[in-house]
């Protein structure tokens, strides 16, 4: 369980973050890139939370939150052994197989796609959309720090998976009733 007595440490004063295994790296390094675009994925999740409410969607979302934070910690161990432990966080294959699985659950019932969407609809879905950009910038963070150091496979599989769900989520809220977007419709 994580005790957190201060907020402020001062460590980071001098430009750099922790790790878990203690090594301090630059904050505009790739790794710290890919470990905020990750916590910024997870605050419009809890935007979407509250935006859902009572949902059959919310458990999904919070479930997602909490493999977020899995998947910060996996980011944020440095190593070559993905190898999850008690004291070792690492996304694992069930985690992408669950998103897979709701993936297809929630996309079932919905119709076809016959054009592009527009991100909006609904409330609740403009935020489920927003999440899904940030999922995408955060795989490519992840992709980018890839080629720093070694990152997980699996966390980069987890993200893109995480924003085809999303997608599909957001389709879902609005009922497969979605903004289509109109190609030259502006001209």
């Amino acid at each position: 369980m994580v005790k957190l007595n201060k907020i402020y440490t001062r460590t980071g004063d001098d430009g750099t973050s922790g790790l878990v295994d203690g090594s301090r790296i630059p904050k505009h390094s790739a790794r710290m890139a890919a470990i905020g675009d990750v916590d910024e994925l997870n605050s419009a999740l809890g935007l979407a939370v509250v935006a859902l409410g009572e949902s059959e969607f919310t458990a999904d979302l919070i479930r997602v939150q909490n493999d977020l934070f899995d998947l910060g910690a996996d980011i944020a161990t440095p190593g070559e052994d993905f190898t999850p432990s008690e004291m070792v966080l690492r996304i694992v294959p069930s985690q992408v197989t669950w998103l897979e699985d709701r993936i297809d659950a929630v996309n079932d019932p919905l119709p076809p796609l016959k054009s592009f969407i527009l991100p909006g609809g609904s409330p609740a879905a403009a935020a489920v959309h927003l999440a899904r950009a940030i999922a995408r910038r955060a795989e490519r963070a992840l992709v980018a720090a890839a080629h720093e150091g070694s990152i997980n496979p699996q966390a980069r599989i987890y993200v893109n998976r995480l924003s085809d769900y999303l997608f599909v989520l957001a389709r879902r809220i609005n009922n497969g009733n979605d903004p289509l977007w109109v190609p030259g419709a502006s001209r």
